[in-house]
């Protein structure tokens, strides 16, 4: 097998059980590439959309992991876990029938901005051991509750203790911690059954690869056909191109003026579509948000 040096983004479907360490471990085995990260973390009982950065595109990762995200949750009411979820340990277990009705009359309070707790089980930092570790030797750490966003929660089925919910959010939502509290709520207690991530920013399950589909993919060389560009994750920005010294300035790093465009953001090209940088219009000049032309 040829060595290749790959740019770009490939969408992945996450299989159940991978950490999303896993599953750069996997591709870095796959594609003979050291410069592969992810753009959003995935707990091993989630699949679903898990985009990942190769050679310089992670450069880009950072962005991805701050949009937004789209997940169907199932929600099992009666039964509280230490992990919020059902891989985790069982606090308690009440036999429960909660009715559609009742659940949707819930839901709207956890619509909007608001402060979650999150979890002891999670990777984020106290005193610089993550919590999970604390969590593992028994220790209740406090938390302080964070600032999300949850723009939409959908009931789409179930009864009794089992329900499937659609739900969109900002970066750093726990949908474990929210079925917690959804549980806590009714009365019952809740906690997550399963979880598959739908959309990642402008990426979404359509675009997704199995594993297995990206192997043979590049065992039979046609890898660069599921390979995204790297500005693909900027899609919702408008584009704008520079002119060959414009383009020679801004990746000098030297201050770079630009007519006609208005404030705001934008995806700036050089000659030949070369994805230059990411870039801020303000008072007719550039600012530069990060650069993407190869070295």
């Amino acid at each position: 097998m040829i060595s290749i040096n790959l740019n770009g983004i490939i969408i992945v479907d996450k299989p159940a059980g991978w950490t999303s360490h896993d599953v750069v471990a996997k591709l870095r085995g796959i594609l003979k590439e050291k410069r592969i990260g992810h753009g959003g973390t995935l707990d091993p009982i989630a699949t679903g959309v898990l985009p990942v950065f190769i050679g310089n595109a992670t450069r880009a990762a950072e962005f991805c992991g701050n949009s937004e995200k789209e997940y169907i949750a199932g929600l099992k009411l009666g039964l509280v876990t230490d992990t919020q979820d059902i891989t985790g340990k069982t606090i308690s277990s009440v036999e429960t029938m909660v009715a559609a009705a009742e659940l949707s009359v819930v839901i709207p309070r956890f619509i909007g901005t608001q402060k979650q707790i999150p979890p002891m089980y999670s990777a984020i930092k106290k005193d610089g051991k993550k919590l999970y570790e604390l969590a593992r030797n028994g220790i209740e750490a406090e938390r302080p509750a964070r600032e999300i966003t949850i723009s939409e929660i959908d009931l789409q089925s179930g009864a009794g203790c089992d329900f499937i919910l659609r739900v969109v959010c900002s970066k750093g939502t726990y949908i474990r911690t929210l079925c917690h509290d959804i549980g806590q709520t009714l009365g019952c207690g809740g906690s997550m059954s399963s979880l598959r991530r739908t959309r990642a920013g402008v990426f979404d399950i359509k675009m997704a690869h199995s594993l297995g589909a990206i192997q043979e993919a590049f065992v039979s060389n046609s890898i660069e056909s599921i390979i995204m560009r790297t500005d693909s994750v900027f899609s919702s920005f408008p584009p704008a191109t520079l002119t060959e010294s414009e383009s020679l300035k801004c990746k000098r790093g030297a201050t770079c003026q630009i007519r006609g465009l208005q404030a705001g953001t934008y995806r700036f090209y050089g000659p030949g579509e070369e994805f230059v940088l990411l870039g801020e219009v303000a008072g007719g000049f550039i600012k530069v948000i990060k650069r993407f032309f190869n070295q």
